[in-house]
This record gives C-alpha cells, structure tokens and sequence, in this order.
C-alpha cells in the first residue's frame, strides 16, 4: 500500500480509497463486514461512503453498514471516514443541498448512521448554485469547531468552483476545500483541462470516481463479452477499436487491464487516489494489485494514444 497527504493537510491516507456504494443495494452486510476487515488488514485507510448511498428506497442504509461494522470491529481509529452531503434524503423542501439548515441535520443524522462522534472528511457531493458560499462555510466552520467534522471537501466541482470555494474560505480564515472528487479515467480525461490544475493550485487532493469507467476498463468477462457501462456514458460499441488496443496493451505485458487503469492514475499528478467499489473480495484484492503496477513513460505515451487526453490543462490544450 502506498500513503500520502490529504491534500495540504497533515493528515495520511492510503492512495486506495475504500468506496462503499455497493454495500447493501448489492453487497450483503456480512460481505460488506468481510471487505472492509480485509482492505484494513491490507492497509487500507481511507473509507468513503454517503448519506444517499443504499438505494433509493433505502437512502442512507450504506452508512448504517458502516457503522455497525465500526460498533463491532472497533477500528475507527483505524481509518480517515469520509462520508458526502447534498442529496436528497426526504420530502422536505429543505432535506437536501448545501443550506445552513440541511448541512446541521445532515451531518448529525450521518453520525448517527455511522455510530460514530465524528467525519473525518465530510464532502459536498455537488455544488449548491443556489446557496451562497459564506453560508455554507459558515456551517462547516461550526461544525469543525464542535469536533464533528475536521475536514471539508467536494465533489463534481468545475475548477471555477474550486476557486469560488476555496477563496470565499479564505476571505474567513477557513482551511477551505482539501480533497475533489472527480469522474476522472482512461475515457473521461476532461478534468485535465481545469480541474486538476485549480486542485493543484489550491492544495487539494484529487480523488478519481469511476476509474475504470464503469467496468470498460476492466477487461472482458470470463464469458469473453465486454462488460458494458451501466450508465450508458460510453457506449462499448462506439468504442469497440479503442478497448481492443486496451486489451492488447494490457496483454502484451501480462497485465490485469483493471489493475492497469488503477495504476495509471496512480501516476498522474496531483492524484491522490482513486475510489474502487468493490462487490467482492476478489475484486478488492485485484484492486490492491495495482500498487505493483509500474508504468514507464513509454507505457503512458502509449496510453495517450489509446486514450488521448484534451491536451493538457487550458487554455494551453486549445490556444497558446
């Protein structure tokens, strides 16, 4: 396992992010106990999860596994727990978004479904373009000041977000923004343009979601079908000629091609590290695999021309 900072902060986490999405709506808890005792025994210490994950009739059940595996292993201090707030999780007109007044509940009803007395990171999970940034940081400022949470960070935000955030904290004294959350891989490479750059430029720790692009980046199944997207953002077929180059690369070195994409972003900078998800065991231990992955800088010049980029950060990628 390899460590490094959360972002600008003092605080060290694996480069391997534990995400919990699938726990419950198709991990059983007994599996989900099992995955996490593993990825803490493999060292494993970054979890992440949110108060919406567990389906959408069962929004906020995955926090609840997470918590009775932390009331029963007793390993809390063990791990950095991250969990995410904005989604809706009631009727109520104010149940979701990034309001002073949701922020307070959202946050005390995620301790309760966690049993525990603190977030260690605590996510916006999308920008609220209707609540202004002074109000939302003066919540997560309380809240860091009575022990319940000690970092912020977000999530599908624009690099002019970033800089929005990040500036409006500062203008209080705030920490501000420490991680980013991003659909970042092989496929989906736009976050090199401004993202990555405003992250680096403010001390954040870029965390990629979706690494292996919904399972395209995984290889074929046992079966030979290529495993399909499930949110239709690339179409397999469309890719057809990319995925085959993929899969010859990853073969002609005797690769697994889900480790590969792992360890790709692993050697991007500014990468903190990305979230795998995993249903199984088997899958968590393959993901772990990736740290003996490494790449050389032929390998990653060969992978810009399997999967060109936009060209670097902007407005260098598109005019001068």
């Amino acid at each position: 396992m390899q460590y490094a900072q959360l972002g600008r902060t003092g605080a060290t986490v694996s480069r391997l992010v534990l995400g919990t999405m699938n726990f419950g709506p198709h991990t059983t808890e007994e599996d989900s106990f099992s995955i996490m005792d593993r990825a803490v025994d493999e060292g494993v210490t970054f979890f992440d999860t949110a108060n919406v994950y567990g389906g959408k009739e069962h929004r906020g059940h995955t926090e609840e596994i997470v918590g009775r595996w932390l009331a029963r292993s007793g390993r809390r201090d063990e791990i950095v727990l991250a969990t995410k707030v904005y989604g809706e999780m009631g009727p109520g007109k104010n149940d979701r978004g990034l309001s002073a007044l949701n922020i307070r509940r959202a946050v005390d009803a995620s301790l309760r479904r966690l049993q525990t007395d603190h977030i260690d990171l605590y996510q916006m999970h999308h920008v609220d373009r209707s609540t202004p940034w002074e109000e939302i940081w003066q919540a997560m400022d309380l809240l860091v000041a009575q022990g319940k949470i000690s970092y912020v960070g977000s999530s599908n935000f624009a690099g002019w977000h970033l800089a929005q955030a990040n500036e409006a904290a500062a203008r209080r004294g705030s920490l501000g923004l420490v991680s980013e959350q991003s659909l970042y891989n092989l496929l989906s490479r736009s976050i090199e343009l401004e993202v990555l750059p405003a992250a680096q430029h403010y001390g954040l720790g870029v965390i990629p979601w979706s690494p292996l692009a919904g399972g395209k980046l995984g290889g074929r199944r046992p079966d030979g079908v290529r495993r399909k997207d499930a949110d239709r953002r690339h179409d397999a077929a469309d890719l057809t000629e990319q995925l085959e180059r993929w899969e010859t690369f990853c073969a002609d070195r005797d690769l697994a091609p889900g480790q590969v994409a792992l360890a790709w972003l692993l050697h991007q900078p500014g990468v903190l590290g990305p979230i795998i998800g995993p249903r199984t065991m088997e899958q968590l231990d393959s993901a772990i695999g990736a740290f003996d992955i490494a790449l050389t800088d032929e390998d990653l010049a060969a992978l810009d021309e399997i999967f060109p980029g936009p060209g670097g950060p902007a407005p260098e990628a598109y005019a001068w």
